[in-house]
């Protein structure tokens, strides 16, 4: 066979070869569309919500399992599945005379078609709302659950699209690679290989009718390219190289420093204490994002500021002594919370989320920073060094009412830069606050207007695009001249040779999965600052993501 190719987005480095095994799909006989008996309606409205809560449950569990990104993914997950809108919908077309199967399917189709409209981050639940379908009539028909392939041996997992429930469930020792049809380099497939440092390319079209179950594969995370019919000599020599940049990795002990012997932080992304305590070991030298929302997402009601408090303190007593910067709720658009109810948004990717929630609801953030300051205090022995920032921060007043409030408890006050305006006034907003930290994922999306899991879109989502990394460079800018740190905490810093350049840039400190740690800190290992200024100036030099990376790359291996 000719050595053949596709190119999508690379959002995981690394090389792996193995056979292709494509995601198992529902098998679903013709649906039974006769009319139910008036008698028989109430029992098979019980038999429907008996099935929603397996399906849930088994969500739940396996978000017990897991920590980090898949654990916040399937929670919030489980949450959709036992989702009142589309279950009411669903119970209401039995009680009409439908089969419970497809109550489900017209009930789920008519919501995957609202959020489809909707766009932005709504678009993004249209493959988990698909899974939650898919599981519950299975479930309802008496099927094999769909998901994860299960071959002989090793193999590259291949699917249009991956939902939470699968990708939470790889087994890196088996699934060597991820290649999906659709996703971005922020979608819960990238996030979570990333995690799991499994090499992953996303948005490659035509993959589907190019590569049969069983070709052998030839993925590279780094370049987007898959290929078969690659010589096998070629490919074992090509994995091999990659096998030493992985065992350079896993050496890795830290702290990260450069060639040149400048100390570069390095920290942890969590959302839970389970995850803190797994990130812990690494050589994370604190937590750069602690997301707090997972404690609000299944609660019917807003927890106390002492239930908050007992949460973040199991955070902060894995990481003693160190640095924690915690993000207050960044709740709204596709994380909505059961007890803040808000009126219908036509956009809510643009609507009331992050510290807009928590300012409209009266109390909420009080409440969240005493629980902050409580777990802080009621700490035993050394205590850690707290900082806290506000997401989705747009105006020099939301900045500075949020630092008063949040100095008023004795902590550092910092906020997210995640909309543009943020960026370009840098230099202001640090003057009202004491810290900033790049989120990376957002600002790409608010700055090329494009949302960030669309895979015709994922070009424009990429954090490689110009017009990015100089908002980037300019924030970072405005913290060398205010001598505040900035730091990056999106799914760019786990990117090794982008880390190179926002160190370049100015940036004091890279937060990520704590799996992607010891790449970054490797890679970083092997340039001296002053490659990395000269990598910064030629990445923003150039016109095009492409063109970005490429110079970057050449001056970081010169």
């Amino acid at each position: 066979m000719n050595d053949s190719q596709l190119t999508g987005t690379g959002v995981v480095p690394g090389i792996a070869h193995a056979p292709a095994a494509w995601l198992r799909q529902l098998q679903l006989p013709p649906i039974d569309e006769s009319t139910l008996d008036e008698g028989d309606r109430d029992a098979e409205k019980e038999r429907l919500m008996a099935a929603v809560a397996v399906v849930a449950d088994r969500y739940d569990a396996r978000a017990a399992a897991a920590t980090g990104a898949a654990n916040e993914v399937l929670t919030a997950t489980a949450g959709l599945a036992r989702d009142r809108g589309w279950t009411r919908a669903a119970s209401k077309l039995v009680a009409t005379g439908t089969r419970a199967p497809k109550a489900v399917s017209e009930a789920i189709a008519t919501f995957v078609a609202q959020f489809e409209q909707l766009g932005g981050v709504m678009a993004e639940r249209t493959t988990d709302l698909k899974d939650i379908r898919d599981r519950v009539m299975a479930e309802l028909l008496g099927l094999p659950e769909p998901g994860l392939p299960d071959p002989d041996g090793q193999f590259v997992l291949m699917a249009a699209d991956l939902a939470p429930a699968d990708t939470a469930g790889l087994d890196p020792e088996r699934t060597v690679a991820l290649v999906t049809e659709l996703g971005g380099p922020t979608s819960h497939t990238a996030i979570i290989a990333r995690q799991l440092g499994i090499p992953c390319v996303v948005a490659v079209a035509g993959l589907d009718a190019a590569v049969a179950e069983g070709t052998s594969v030839l993925v590279d995370g780094t370049t987007g390219q898959v290929r078969w019919g690659v010589p096998e000599e070629e490919a074992a020599e090509l994995v091999a190289k990659d096998a030493e940049r992985r065992e350079a990795i896993r050496s890795w002990t830290g702290p990260a420093q450069l060639a040149s012997g400048e100390r570069v932080q390095l920290l942890a992304n969590v959302a839970d204490g389970a995850a803190a305590r797994k990130a812990a070991p690494t050589a994370a030298e604190g937590v750069g994002l602690f997301r707090t929302e997972l404690g609000f997402l299944s609660a019917q009601s807003e927890p106390t500021a002492e239930e908050q408090g007992a949460l973040y303190r199991e955070v902060l007593d894995a990481f003693p002594g160190k640095k924690v910067v915690i993000r207050t709720l960044d709740a709204g658009s596709d994380k909505p919370v059961p007890f803040v109810k808000h009126e219908h948004e036509e956009n809510p990717a643009l609507g009331v989320r992050g510290v807009r929630l928590s300012f409209a609801r009266d109390g909420l953030l009080a409440r969240q920073l005493d629980g902050i300051a409580a777990a802080r205090d009621s700490q035993e022995g050394e205590k850690s060094e707290v900082w806290v920032m506000a997401p989705m921060i747009a105006t020099i007043d939301e900045a500075r009412r949020f630092a008063e409030e949040t100095r008023a408890r004795d902590l550092k006050a910092g906020i997210m830069v995640e909309v543009p305006s943020v960026a370009l006034l840098a230099d202001a907003f640090l003057r009202e606050v004491d810290f900033m930290s790049i989120g990376t994922n957002d600002l790409t999306q608010y700055t090329m207007a494009a949302d960030r899991l669309a895979a015709d879109l994922a070009h424009l989502t990429n954090p490689w695009q110009p017009a990015v990394l100089h908002l980037v460079a300019r924030t970072a800018e405005a913290g060398v001249a205010a001598g505040k740190p900035v730091g990056v905490c999106g799914e760019a810093a786990a990117d090794p040779l982008l880390a190179c350049v926002l160190v370049g840039m100015g940036i004091t400190s890279l937060s990520m999965a704590g799996g992607a740690i010891s790449a970054v800190g490797a890679q970083l290992g092997q340039v001296k600052k002053a490659q990395c200024e000269d990598a910064a100036v030629a990445a923003l030099a150039a016109t095009t993501a492409e063109t970005a990376r490429q110079v970057a790359l050449e001056m970081v291996t010169t």
